[in-house]
């Protein structure tokens, strides 16, 4: 998560199924510059480390995080294709 001022800017829906949506939506896997678009235009919720924390742990995932969003992307993608 990006940190700004001791806050987390947090993706809500998160990222990892906002990506995900749009990928099948298209019927082909996203480009790195959809990604970053989608990731620059995502809806965002600024709040302390330790909300985030829990907001993870009722989610029952970690996001990927949008400052490697491309990377982290191309790893959650293969592990969601295989499960």
């Amino acid at each position: 998560m990006s940190k700004s001022e001791g806050l987390i800017l947090y993706p809500v829906p998160s990222l990892v199924a906002i990506l995900l949506s749009r990928e099948r939506e298209k019927g082909r896997p996203l480009t790195e510059e959809e990604v970053i678009e989608i990731r620059n235009s995502c809806a965002v919720i600024a709040m302390p480390p330790d909300v985030a924390r829990r907001m993870d742990e009722e989610r029952g995932y970690l996001d990927i995080d949008p400052e490697n969003c491309w990377l982290e992307w191309q790893q959650a993608r293969r592990e969601l294709m295989e499960s």
